[in-house]
């Protein structure tokens, strides 16, 4: 997990607006950056696999995907069906 570094000042606001601990707010920002620095086709791959676990079939899982990407969780365009499929196997 990657260190956030904070000045102390935003560090105290933080735990204290949040009622968090030290510890816990590690733990907040690590988790954060981790889930914001993924790029799209690292997502795709995690998503992928992680739905494949759960027993979904590819087809089902490549829209699911596209309809995730195509959230606004990032700022680039949504991806096709055939755009996802060349993420995964290339």
């Amino acid at each position: 997990m990657k260190q956030v570094h904070l000045s102390p000042e935003q560090r105290r606001y933080l735990v204290e607006r949040y009622a968090l601990d030290e510890r816990e707010l590690d733990l907040l920002l690590g988790d954060l950056w981790s889930f914001t620095s993924e790029d799209p086709e690292a997502y795709v791959t995690r998503r992928h696999r992680e739905l494949q676990r759960e027993g979904w079939p590819n087809e089902a899982i490549f829209k699911r995907v596209a309809e995730e990407l195509g959230s606004g969780r990032f700022a680039s365009p949504g991806r096709t069906i055939r755009q996802i499929r060349r993420m995964i196997y290339g």
